[in-house]
């Protein structure tokens, strides 16, 4: 059995796989990761091996101490299903690597751009030959509320809502106007452009937002909140034989 972490900047999953199937997921605060850990070791005796994706500040060798199974972190340097065109490799993001290995796992031999709706939005585009091109990152829509009120003196940090008009009638309603819409408009030219390019591009629409952003984007595809941790599995797999 697997065991699969993903630990956010401010949030972490906790998995544990059964070959392709999931067998348990836990959302907790990154900052309890170690207590995560722990609870699923426990329980779970016959895990033998685990992936740890760390895009937070915690220190990979305080987590190592707490697995004493076999166990690998994500990075550029382990086999990957797919062939990395990206530039700077070395500054690709784990969780970037890990939805191109569910793309790849979910959607062989087909042309996809993956969209992740999280603390940021990234947009990660495959293609049919199995190659990753890059894409692109933009701040999520929780990062621009808070620019907002951190960066000016007198604008207030909302929750996020869908707005009722494209036309703000006061600073409220303007703000999620902006906000909001300015991720759907950007999102939906995004895929325009791509689509322009690879007329049989499949869009997949995941992450923490995702289901906020599903129904004024009209995606066809919206991926599960396992999607990620999929390819984290499919990544682990390829790299510890059975």
């Amino acid at each position: 059995m697997n065991l699969i972490i993903d630990i956010g900047n401010t949030n972490a999953k906790i998995a544990v796989f059964d070959h392709d199937n999931i067998v348990e997921v836990d959302t907790i605060k990154t900052s309890n990761i170690i207590e995560g850990i722990n609870k699923f070791t426990q329980k779970y005796k016959d895990v033998n091996r685990a992936i740890i994706s760390n895009v937070s500040i915690r220190d990979n060798h305080e987590i190592k101490e707490h697995l004493s199974l076999q166990s690998v972190f994500l990075s550029e340097n382990l086999k990957l299903p797919f062939k990395s065109l990206y530039k700077s490799k070395g500054t690709l993001g784990s969780d970037r690597i890990a939805l191109a290995s569910a793309v790849i796992k979910h959607y062989p031999n087909s042309n996809v751009l993956v969209i992740d709706a999280g603390t940021c939005i990234t947009m990660d585009f495959i293609d049919k030959n199995s190659n990753y091109h890059g894409g692109s990152i933009s701040p999520g829509i929780d990062m621009r509320y808070s620019s907002l009120s951190n960066y000016t003196s007198n604008l207030p940090e909302l929750e996020k809502t869908h707005p009722s008009d494209i036309i703000g009638s006061s600073t409220e309603e303007s703000i999620h106007s902006g906000i909001v819409n300015g991720v759907i408009f950007e999102i939906r030219e995004f895929i325009s452009e791509y689509q322009g390019n690879y007329k049989d591009i499949k869009v997949i629409l995941t992450g923490g937002d995702s289901v906020f952003l599903s129904k004024p984007l009209k995606i066809s595809i919206f991926a599960n909140q396992i999607f990620l941790l999929e390819g984290l599995n499919f990544i682990l797999n390829l790299n510890i034989n059975n």
